[in-house]
């Protein structure tokens, strides 16, 4: 026996002591074929079938190491999920040849810890099903923004001259002073009132919120007061539609003069006795009312004088023109902006006489010219000095709820912010009105992390409202202190808002001067204000158009307006996350929120046939609106450029409108054949289970 294991033992594992060298050389190779060919008879040798019993034939003269490597090799392999449980009760495939142990009755068979996993993963099975599509899949990259190099224009706001220098009725001074509570002139004051006050006509440029409506109010009111005999009750003078607001107050102490405006919307009996700069009710006062004279006409100014022929109005503003110069051709003519224009130039042409150029800004002089000539005017616009102008690159499925947060984090997380949010069209400030009101304006759903949130409100202003409701919508947002009102460019030009503190531009302007005026909502008169404007990644251009006219702008970001939604527990996801937050996980539950958000949107989009109807209409007035975009611009705003679908998320509507690009119906195969539809298609796209 001795003998045999002798022999077994040089066989197998050769020693290097013995004194003799084996007889055949030592190849390790050797040791591993003899194994293999162990283990293949072993697995012949072993019997088949579910209840066999894993237990090789292990021949007498084989080794110890042997015989403990083909345990091994036999010992059956723990899978990733057997060796997670591998402290509760092992199933029968892993348990030890001969073992005894049984199965827990209690388990059936399953781990313990098996089943308490099997427990949580059905946990949350009973929760509603959510149906939503994923926000941050399939969006375009936002590129890295460079930021042009801008030299910004600067204007001074403010001089030491005091109005108590003028010579001023003395009535009108103490009305500045006490009422109106401003005793230092503005730049373009300085500039303008003495010029009107010698009898000179003026065309002015001075950035938005500088004090323009003072700028001419003053000297036409000092010019008033002073006609002799006195202006009896009945006889009026025009006033822009704005003026009342600032200029009523200073003619206090003259009563019998009495500042009046018309307005669309009323009846022309009862305006008869008053003059309107609203141009086309005043044109339907010359063609209609008989008693409308303008013999005693002394003063005409155009307000917003580029924008008057931006909207159209040359022919009526020709009629007025006309009827003015036949009966008054003795009168002082001012044209104001804080964005002239080359069609200012042609309306100087026949509306003053031998004006004064005034531009209001570093490094220039008042200048006086026959008719200002477009080359004179200055390229680049002037923005107020306190305001921070911020743009942000979204893409457009985020965008309802990038609004959404920004919203929440400024007017119901802090404390005194007024925001204006500008759109493209009425449909969209009506369906966004709604939309708020019901997603946003939950008072049951505070958030406990913030004591006292302030309570959302919304306004809406747009050109198909009523005069009356756009008045009462004007005073309450006037007097608020907090509040949030989307408007059209209705609101761009000629409101002064008090304390607004942001100009969102949901929408991008038509033009860099259309940016101006939007923005010189807020920072108004040397006080604080922001911007921010919102953009696609195929809109980045824009940013190199408004650098050309001297605006420079600060990148914000989506994850950090979306952070907003971390106030609000409200959106909480079903994550679950503990208090030391790595920032992978914060950003992950960030795009949890937002989800959460949009679908709140989309369900309350789909509630009902009447709000789905509203979705799409405003999506609708979109894309006529991005059609209108001026040539120069077409290579930034094309309507080639939007990916439908997501446009139409973002407007909370699950399903995009058929027909864009490709004829209702078509095939895939025939798609590349179908023409492109224009921009006036747009008002015949169809939608899934709809017809043509």
């Amino acid at each position: 026996m001795s003998e045999d294991t002798l022999i077994l033992n040089v066989a197998t594992v050769p020693s290097f002591h013995s004194g003799k060298r084996p007889r055949t050389p030592y190849k390790p190779s050797d040791k591993w074929k003899k194994r293999k060919a162990q283990k293949r008879k072993a697995a012949q040798l072993t019997p088949k079938g579910p209840s066999a019993k894993k237990v090789a034939h292990i021949p007498e003269n084989t080794s110890d190491h042997v015989h403990q490597t083909l345990q091994h090799d036999r010992a059956p392999k723990l899978t990733t999920k057997d060796k997670d449980i591998s402290k509760g009760t092992l199933p029968v495939s892993a348990r030890k040849p001969g073992s005894t142990e049984k199965p827990s009755s209690k388990s059936e068979g399953t781990p313990e810890l098996h089943k308490k996993s099997q427990q949580e993963d059905r946990k949350g099975e009973d929760r509603p099903f959510i149906k939503t599509s994923s926000l941050f899949k399939n969006n375009p990259d936002i590129p890295d923004i460079h930021k042009p190099a801008v030299t910004q224009l600067k204007e001074t706001m403010f001089t030491s001259d005091s109005f108590a220098d003028l010579e001023l009725h003395p009535h009108l001074v103490s009305t500045l002073n006490n009422v109106l509570k401003v005793t230092s002139m503005t730049s373009v004051q300085k500039r303008t009132i003495p010029v009107l006050l010698a009898g000179r006509d003026a065309v002015v440029r001075s950035q938005t919120g500088s004090g323009k409506t003072l700028a001419y109010g003053i000297p036409l009111v000092q010019s008033l007061q002073a006609i002799q005999p006195k202006i009896k009750v009945r006889q009026s003078f025009e006033l822009n539609v704005r003026v009342p607001l600032v200029c009523s107050r200073a003619l206090l102490p003259f009563t019998w003069i009495v500042p009046g405006v018309l307005m669309g919307g009323e009846k022309r009996k009862s305006e008869k006795h008053l003059v309107s700069t609203k141009l086309c009710r005043l044109v339907d006062h010359i063609n209609n009312t008989l008693s409308i004279a303008f013999s005693a006409v002394r003063w005409l100014v155009l307000d917003e004088a580029d924008r008057t022929l931006d909207l159209g109005f040359e022919k009526d503003l020709t009629v007025i023109l006309n009827a003015i110069n036949t009966t008054s051709p003795c009168r002082q003519n001012v044209l104001l902006s804080a964005t002239l224009t080359e069609g200012v130039s042609r309306l100087a042409g026949i509306s003053v006489r031998d004006p004064v150029s005034i531009h209001v800004g570093e490094g220039t002089e008042e200048c006086a010219a026959a008719v200002p000539q477009a080359s004179g005017i200055p390229h680049g616009f002037a923005v107020p000095e306190k305001l921070k102008q911020y743009m942000v690159l979204v893409p457009s499925k985020l965008r309802l709820v990038c609004l959404g947060a920004f919203i929440l984090g400024k007017a119901k997380f802090e404390k005194g912010h007024k925001l204006i949010v500008f759109l493209s069209s009425c449909e969209a400030v009506e369906f966004l009105l709604a939309l708020f009101t019901t997603v946003l304006c939950k008072e049951e759903d505070l958030s406990p992390s913030s004591s006292q949130p302030a309570p959302l409100l919304f306004y809406q202003l747009h050109g198909n409202m009523m005069q009356e409701e756009r008045m009462e919508v004007f005073k309450e947002f006037s007097q608020c202190k907090t509040g949030i009102l989307l408007c059209t460019d209705v609101a761009a030009r000629g409101l002064d808002l008090p304390q607004v503190t942001w100009i969102v531009q949901y929408n991008p302007p038509a033009s860099p001067a259309e940016y101006v005026h939007r923005v010189g909502r807020t920072a108004r008169i040397g006080a604080q204000g922001s911007s921010l404007l919102f953009l696609t990644p195929s809109e980045t251009a824009y940013i190199n158009v408004l650098a050309d006219h001297n605006i420079s702008m600060s990148e914000m970001k989506v994850q950090d307006i979306l952070a907003n939604l971390m106030l609000d527990d409200q959106f909480k996801g079903r994550g679950k996350w503990g208090n030391k937050k790595s920032a992978g996980a914060i950003e992950q539950e960030v795009r949890e929120r937002a989800t959460v958000l949009q679908t709140e949107f989309e369900n309350a989009v789909h509630a009902n046939k009447n709000s789905v109807q509203s979705a799409k209409k405003a999506l609708q007035s979109f894309l006529r609106a991005y059609t209108t975009y001026p040539a120069g611009l077409k290579r930034i705003f094309h309507i080639r450029s939007l990916h439908l679908g997501h446009a139409a998320k973002s407007f909370g509507l699950r399903d995009a409108p058929q027909g864009l690009s490709t004829a209702a119906g078509g095939s895939q195969k025939s798609r590349k054949d179908a023409p492109r539809k224009t921009g006036s298609d747009l008002l015949r796209l169809t939608w899934p289970g709809e017809g043509a």
